[in-house]
């Protein structure tokens, strides 16, 4: 089984993690088969070292981060990379991948571009 993690900063404020959530829906109702769960670095739980063995406990052999950050600070450069690795060493037999930072990909650049020119397709 192939599972994507959606990986966030995490607030104090409890309705901070929604749109994360919200991201994940979408992808569930976009792909059925998909497997997505959310985890958090900080401040939010579940952190990402619990998801993934979850992930792995239920199966996963492939696990692919994508950190939702726009901007990519030392969470990003540092903290995240350290947790991959750690990743790597409890589940050797896993294939552990992570993308770019969301800030950092073309797609959603021109979407907030999109948005702020007010061109964007709001329909969910």
């Amino acid at each position: 089984m192939h599972a994507i993690i959606l990986f966030a900063h995490g607030s104090r404020d409890p309705l901070w993690h929604k749109p994360i959530q919200a991201v994940a829906e979408r992808i569930t109702q976009r792909s059925p088969v998909t497997v997505v769960r959310c985890a958090y670095l900080e401040l939010t739980e579940p952190d990402l070292p619990y998801v993934a063995d979850a992930l792995v406990a239920e199966g996963a052999t492939s696990l692919c981060v994508v950190p939702m950050f726009l901007g990519v600070g030392r969470h990003a450069r540092e903290d995240l990379p350290q947790l991959i690795t750690a990743l790597k060493v409890t589940h050797p037999t896993v294939a552990i991948s992570c993308q770019p930072a969301v800030g950092e990909q073309a797609a959603l650049l021109d979407l907030l571009a999109d948005i702020a020119l007010g061109r964007a397709n709001n329909a969910a």
